[in-house]
């Protein structure tokens, strides 16, 4: 709900679709579809792989090639056992904060549908003051399905189906809206967007430039090692998310300074190329957006890391998007970090010149 008399900024019907999309890593079969719907109409060429990555191709003719990735696998749940009286017990996909879990309502995708579950473990009632400080163990907490029995429960769930928070796109303030999975469908958008927009756009580009859409980020940056590997950039940039640190309860000193609304983050460290990172920068001084800087003293934890690795090396950038309450069922964005960072990068690729390789 919106606060009295404000009008909501509507998001781009594309990045709707893509946070209303349920895909755990290994499972991103609804975001694939619509990434397929968007992107495969206006590519030159259009791919798909293995390991579940989309790959979209634009100026297929051009040189360098620039590699645009952002992930779009989501954290998850999946079953793993189904005990007599119904109660669906499960093991975490990607890295969740395991004092939250409880509580939520869930949706599991199914080969017949979805099924609707609730998350449970024992009240607060019911514990002793030392269990109350306890952080529950993953075997200790349930999905509850309202099934009477282990029978019905197999009717309507298998072992090996996956399941996601189900909490759905919320706008706060005219600019601000809460999603369960910003991380990283808004990076995902952005890498696709881009590629959309250079398409209708009428000015000749020198570089080849490939979007991917990457799967299993969550549990090792998978999608990005083959992908990497398959496209073979001379330039690649990630797009993920980042921390926003404008919030009580973080220690600037330990964590940097981003906000929300303050523009996309540009990363400095060694996981990074000088010269991209410069290039990035030139671009957002000369578009007049804002933008942050991030410094990063060990290979991040996005796709970058795998990314500036593969065959001979890539000249590899990171352009996270500030967001609040990661890895939680309601994150946080500003619409405009999101759009400034589309900007930023159909500029850059607008800019990549014939020889450009990041060599220095």
């Amino acid at each position: 709900m919106l606060l009295a008399n404000m009008t909501a900024i509507k998001p781009p019907e594309f990045l709707k679709a893509l946070l209303e999309a349920r895909s755990p890593s290994g499972y991103e079969h609804e975001v694939q579809a619509v990434v397929d719907k968007h992107l495969k109409p206006i590519a030159d060429s259009y791919e798909k792989d293995a390991i579940g990555n989309r790959i979209a191709t634009l100026n297929a003719k051009g040189s360098p090639t620039l590699m645009l990735a952002g992930h779009m696998d989501e954290l998850g749940f999946i079953i793993r056992y189904i005990d007599e009286k119904g109660f669906l017990y499960f093991d975490t996909i990607g890295g969740h904060d395991l004092t939250i879990i409880s509580g939520r309502r869930v949706s599991i995708l199914t080969a017949k549908g979805e099924v609707l579950g609730v998350t449970g473990k024992r009240a607060v009632h019911l514990m002793s003051p030392e269990d109350r400080k306890k952080v529950p163990k993953i075997h200790e907490l349930w999905i509850d399905i309202g099934a009477k029995d282990k029978k019905e429960a197999e009717k309507r769930v298998s072992i090996g189906d996956v399941a996601v928070y189900d909490h759905g796109y919320t706008q706060l303030t005219e600019k601000i809206a809460a999603a369960r999975a910003f991380d990283n469908r808004s990076g995902c958008y952005v890498v696709c967007e881009v590629l959309r927009r250079l398409a209708k756009s009428k000015k000749k580009l020198a570089t080849k430039v490939v979007s991917v859409a990457t799967a299993q980020e969550e549990i090792g940056t998978r999608g990005a090692i083959t992908s990497g590997y398959s496209v073979n950039p001379d330039i690649a940039i990630a797009v993920d998310v980042g921390h926003a640190t404008d919030h009580p309860d973080c220690d600037k000193k330990k964590f940097g300074e981003f906000k929300l609304g303050g523009g996309p983050i540009l990363c400095r460290g060694p996981n990074i190329n000088p010269i991209v990172f410069k290039k990035l920068e030139d671009c957002a001084k000369a578009l007049k957006i804002p933008y942050q800087i991030e410094a990063e003293a060990r290979p991040t934890g996005t796709d970058a890391r795998s990314i500036q690795m593969a065959r001979a090396g890539v000249a590899t950038a990171l352009v996270s998007l500030p967001l609040r309450y990661m890895h939680t069922p309601s994150e946080l964005m500003h619409l405009d970090d999101i759009e400034h960072a589309v900007q930023l990068l159909v500029r850059f690729a607008q800019s990549v010149k014939k020889g450009d390789n990041g060599a220095w």
